[in-house]
C-alpha cells in the first residue's frame, strides 16, 4: 500500500508544533497578559500611595479663606438649637476663596467689577433627600422645587424652608496637616507612567481592563449617522432648504 498523505496542518498537529499563525496570536496574548499585569500592579501602586496618610504640619500654614453657616444667636439660645443643629450638619456647605470679603470679578456693562460670590444651603435632589435619613419632624421643614438640571431636563430638588435661621461665617483656613510623600513610589509609578506613554499602550490597555473602544465605537456610530443625515444641508443657503423642504411639504 502507498503511504498515506498528511497535509502540512495535520503533520503539524501530529507532533504538536504550532502553525505561524498560532505562534502569532500566543505572542499577543501573552503581551496583553502582560500588559493587564502590569495596569494591576500599577493600580497597587496608586492605592499604595493614596493611603499613606497624612502627618502633622508644624507650623499650620494658613491657606485662604473659609466660608460656612452656623446657628444664629437667637436660634442658639432657643430650646429648639439641638433640632437645627442637626438639619444643618446634612445641609451645610463650604466655600474658600483667597479674599476675605469672598468677592470675584466679573465683567458688567464692559467693566470687570467684584460682586460678593453668593452660597447657599445644600438642596438635594429627590436621591440624596432620601440619603440624608431626616426624620419626619425635619422633613417638614422642605418643600419641593422643579428645576432644570444640566441636561435640560427637569429635576426636583428639596429646599429648606427656614434659612434665615443660619448665618454664613468666615474663618481661616489653616493647613493644620500634610500628605506623607514617598519618593521611591512615586518615582516608580512615574516610570511606569513614561512607559505606557513611550510605547503608545494607553488604548490598548483601557481596552484590555474596561473595554471602552466598544463604547466608543458605539459613540462614533451615532455621531456619524447624524452627520450623514446633516450632510444634504451642507454648503446651502437657508433659502434654498427652505425652498426644498419646507415649502414642498404645504
Amino acid at each position: 500500500m502507498g503511504q498515506a498523505y498528511l497535509c502540512p496542518d495535520a503533520t503539524a498537529m501530529s507532533y504538536r508544533l504550532r502553525t505561524a499563525r498560532q505562534k502569532k496570536r500566543l505572542v499577543k496574548e501573552h503581551r496583553d497578559k502582560q500588559l493587564i499585569q502590569l495596569e494591576k500592579y500599577r493600580r497597587e501602586l496608586w492605592n499604595k500611595e493614596r493611603n499613606l496618610g497624612f502627618e502633622p504640619l508644624i507650623p499650620p500654614v494658613q491657606r485662604g479663606w473659609i466660608r460656612t453657616f452656623e446657628l444664629r444667636d437667637d436660634v442658639k439660645r432657643s430650646k429648639h438649637a439641638d433640632f437645627f443643629e442637626g438639619i444643618l450638619k446634612k445641609i451645610n456647605t463650604k466655600d474658600y476663596s483667597s479674599r476675605k470679603d469672598f468677592k470675584m470679578k466679573k465683567r458688567k456693562r464692559g467693566r470687570k467689577v467684584y460682586v460678593e460670590r453668593v452660597q447657599r444651603l445644600r438642596e438635594p435632589i429627590y436621591t440624596d433627600f432620601v440619603k440624608l435619613e431626616l426624620t419626619k419632624a425635619e422633613q417638614q421643614f422642605f418643600y419641593p422645587v422643579l428645576f432644570l438640571n444640566w441636561r435640560k431636563r427637569w429635576q426636583q430638588k428639596y429646599v429648606f424652608s427656614e434659612p434665615w435661621r443660619f448665618v454664613a461665617k468666615i474663618r481661616p483656613h489653616m493647613i493644620t496637616e500634610k500628605k506623607i510623600v514617598d519618593t521611591e513610589l512615586e518615582s516608580e509609578i512615574q516610570l511606569i507612567k513614561n512607559y505606557i506613554e513611550r510605547n503608545c499602550l494607553r488604548h490598548r490597555m483601557e481596552r484590555l481592563t474596561r473595554g471602552r473602544k466598544c463604547k466608543w465605537k458605539a459613540y462614533t456610530q451615532r455621531d456619524h449617522e447624524r452627520r450623514m443625515d446633516m450632510e444634504e444641508f451642507r454648503n446651502k443657503p437657508l433659502t434654498v432648504i427652505l425652498d426644498e423642504h419646507w415649502l414642498q411639504n404645504e
